[in-house]
């Protein structure tokens, strides 16, 4: 193509979006007129790495070839569409423009709270949750299910919300999901006044219904980021979501010390409205989902599920082969694409199943063989967890220094090395007491955040610029439906077997994890790019 104005305009090509981007042989600053073809408005990596130039609204393009996207029941989340469902083409170029940050900064801080709010709606009743089912007649089996109730009912929406976000959009999904936070919290707060162990499983199940929105906000998350620092900003969510699991026993703490604890539970008991140390967390969630509630439905406004534009134009050579190759078909069946994202899935239940095996029996484990109290070894979970937290905010300059791939594998390998550190003991409880502390971190710290985080980011890549509300559902029920599976497994296997044959089954599952990703790189690195 011959000179332009800035530079001579080597090649053209259509984004996913629908953009047409214009490749420069010379670099034109932002603002630049490139003549009858629009103004500069920013720049954005191609996929065989060359810099497109993106032109402005009110430009055609070279040879007319902007086209507006086919948005029928489809808009991506940081377009604002019109009744027409004909998406806004200056919506379009701004996406591309933020392509190194978030679309959508008000967006991404509200999905991040009702990410913390979900799980926080679960670690705030840690402390108090045993003596509550205990003092209304409960056992530890029943106190199992109490807190399996709560992924239980995760499990049952997940999928259902990952779907509503994209049929229904963003806002109603989850001005849904908080409003039954809010239900949640108000039911636990009357479990003394009903009197039954029962009732309290069923606040903890309308809880978990309520934090099913994992797959939502990663969903929102995808499309609001761009891919190359996917992980970064999933990393960010792990790390509000881990925080919300493991830094909210400490503020249920408090609240029962603050209501006088267990001198002040019977205080009252019997009135509607009850403030203790056991209810005093529930109305704080409840006050909390309200609140929240109204944020979302003042600040969050009308967002929608993600499209794509199904004519996306000309690509680029590498483009059109990393496609071949998602399409082709596998020994199995499925498409090497599907056969990734099921990959991906079966490595998240491998991660949430170690953790959640860990967390059912560690603090037993930590009392039967290195003689730690329980409440000891429960403070170094939490330290663990709130260093993985911390960790993970750097998330984005790990993952550009190591790759995602090698960020996942090498997670698995720590959790694997994690849990070995707590094997081939004695009966004994004279173990040393380091390697207990050791095996926390190596799990909580680093394996499980960075696995989790690695394996999201990932997942996200894979299923690219389309919808990824209902197939961000579906990984987040996998990873419920393994924290309870392998929490039951987990009790069977111990009880006929000993507590030892747990831990080698979690290290097996790590290393066969890793292996299986090592054994893939090449094609998950293909198509996550």
């Amino acid at each position: 193509m011959g000179q332009n104005g800035v530079g001579n305009i080597e090649k053209e090509a259509t984004n996913v979006e629908g953009s047409v981007l214009t490749i420069l042989s010379e670099q034109p600053s932002s603002g630049e007129s490139l003549g009858n073809n629009g103004t500069i408005k920013g720049s954005e990596k191609f996929a065989d790495s060359d810099t497109l130039y993106v032109l402005a609204e009110n430009g055609n393009g070279y040879g007319n070839q902007v086209e507006e996207p086919d948005c029928e029941n489809e808009c991506i989340s940081d377009m604002k569409c019109e009744p027409s469902d004909i998406c806004d083409s200056k919506s379009i170029l701004t996406s591309v423009m933020t392509a190194d940050g978030i679309s959508d900064v008000t967006g991404f801080f509200i999905v991040s709270f009702v990410t913390f709010l979900g799980n926080m709606s679960s670690g705030i009743f840690f402390p108090t949750m045993w003596p509550l089912v205990e003092s209304l007649g409960g056992s530890t089996v029943t106190f199992g299910y109490t807190v399996s109730a709560y992924f239980f009912g995760r499990i049952l929406v997940t999928p259902l919300f990952g779907s509503m976000s994209v049929n229904y959009g963003y806002a109603k999904t989850l001005l849904l999901s908080n409003f039954l936070t809010l239900i949640g919290g108000l039911v636990y707060a009357q479990c003394q006044n009903v009197g039954m162990p029962e009732f309290v499983i069923l606040s903890r199940t309308i809880l978990g219904i309520g934090s099913g929105t994992l797959g939502v906000t990663r969903a929102f998350a995808s499309e609001v980021t761009a891919q190359r620092n996917r992980t970064q900003y999933m990393g960010w969510l792990v790390a509000v979501q881990y925080a919300g699991l493991t830094m909210t026993p400490f503020l249920g703490s408090v609240f029962f010390n603050w209501c006088g604890g267990e001198e002040g539970l019977d205080a009252n008991q019997g009135k509607l409205f009850v403030l203790n140390g056991y209810t005093s967390p529930a109305y704080f969630v409840s006050i909390v989902a309200a609140i929240t509630l109204v944020v979302i439905f003042i600040h969050f406004g009308d967002r929608k599920g993600s499209c794509v534009n199904k004519k996306q134009g000309r690509i680029s050579k590498k483009r059109a082969a990393i496609n071949e190759l998602a399409t082709s078909k596998t020994c199995i069946g499925l498409t090497t694409r599907d056969a990734c994202i099921l990959g991906c899935m079966l490595v998240n239940i491998a991660v949430k199943g170690a953790v959640a095996t860990f967390e059912t029996l560690g603090i037993k484990y930590a009392k039967s063989h290195f003689g730690l109290h329980s409440s000891r070894a429960g403070s170094i979970v939490s330290l663990c967890g709130l260093i993985g937290s911390v960790i993970l905010i750097f998330i984005g300059e790990i993952e550009r220094k190591v790759g995602n791939i090698n960020l996942l594998w090498s997670s698995m390998l720590m959790m694997a090395s994690g849990l070995g550190s707590i094997v081939l003991l004695t009966e004994e409880n004279e173990n040393p007491q380091w390697r207990f502390v050791v095996g926390c971190i190596m799990v909580y710290s680093i394996g499980y955040p960075l696995g989790q985080t690695a394996t999201l980011g990932l997942f996200s890549k894979i299923v690219g610029r389309v919808p990824q509300g209902t197939l961000q559902g579906w990984m987040a029920f996998t990873g419920s439906f393994s924290r309870v599976m392998f929490s039951l497994i987990a009790g069977y296997i111990e009880t006929y077997l000993g507590i030892s044959y747990v831990f080698w089954l979690l290290i097996l599952l790590s290393c066969v994890s890793a292996v299986g990703i090592l054994l893939g790189r090449d094609t998950l690195s293909r198509l996550s790019e």
